[in-house]
């Protein structure tokens, strides 16, 4: 059956340009916030932005599976199947969205098959869009985008996450892994967005990227199709496939896949 990708794309920008203004208009004002964990926080935002995103959605595609952060959050874990299925971040960067710092998007990524087939993730603070669909290119506000061509992980800019566990166990072993590759690397990001670090590496502004244990594949799902797109690579921390569903993401430039892979080997 045929898909008319194009339209699905024109569609998730608009709600995700709808989402983002809500998150501008929020992100200036006192946020209400609660815990979900011991660091990981949720607010208003998020739970107003994902209803907003999903009932743009499912009145153009009624017939479409929905996965969503909130919503999934609050009714356990939803099976991705082979169904066109919108899978939703209605606010990837909840912990910079409360303290002011810029670093917010949303991201919708929809999967085809299981295969991530259309990306968007929109930072409203910085009124950046970057899109992609599968086999078309990736774009950041309408421009092409393309991965850096920088091939000597000696010079790569890397970007990882802390994650939100405190646990002595993950600490240690986060820190470890960052201290290990830190001799190896030009610097260290933590932006505190996962769906911006992907998008990060499709416009060549870091060139390594890796994050374990993140939420779900709705960090993911938009940012997927995006490197892709820009020619990069995405695959496990470990070197094996990228799982949308296995909450590991490992992101770099073809150039530096093998080096970084080896590096991250090393690193545990």
């Amino acid at each position: 059956m045929a898909h008319n990708v194009e339209e699905f794309l024109t569609v998730a920008v608009d709600a995700a340009k709808k989402a983002g203004e809500v998150i501008r208009k929020g992100f200036y004002e006192t946020k209400q916030v609660e815990h979900k964990g011991q660091v990981d926080l949720v607010t208003e935002t998020d739970k107003a932005c994902e209803d907003l995103i999903f009932s743009h959605l499912k009145e153009h595609f009624p017939g479409h599976k929905f996965i969503g952060e909130e919503t999934t959050a609050a009714n356990g874990v939803t099976e991705l199947t082979d169904e066109p299925t919108w899978i939703v971040d209605p606010l990837d960067g909840t912990t910079n969205f409360v303290h002011g710092f810029p670093f917010v998007c949303v991201s919708i990524g929809l999967t085809i098959g299981k295969v991530p087939t259309v990306g968007v993730v929109y930072n409203p603070i910085m009124d950046e869009l970057f899109t992609g669909i599968d086999g078309k290119g990736s774009f950041l506000n309408g421009k092409p985008i393309r991965v850096s061509s920088q091939s000597e992980l000696v010079k790569a800019l890397l970007a990882t996450e802390v994650g939100t566990k405190r646990d002595q166990l993950t600490v240690d072993a986060t820190t470890n892994r960052i201290n290990s590759l830190l001799f190896k690397v030009r610097s260290l990001r933590m932006s505190g967005s996962c769906a911006l670090n992907l998008c990060g590496i499709a416009c060549g502004r870091l060139d390594l990227f890796y994050e374990l244990g993140f939420g779900g594949p709705w960090d993911v799902a938009g940012g997927a199709v995006i490197v892709k797109e820009a020619g990069g690579a995405l695959f496990d921390p470990s070197g094996g496939k990228f799982d949308i569903t296995s909450q590991r993401v490992a992101a770099s430039n073809p150039l530096l896949k093998d080096a970084f892979i080896e590096a991250l080997q090393q690193a545990k």
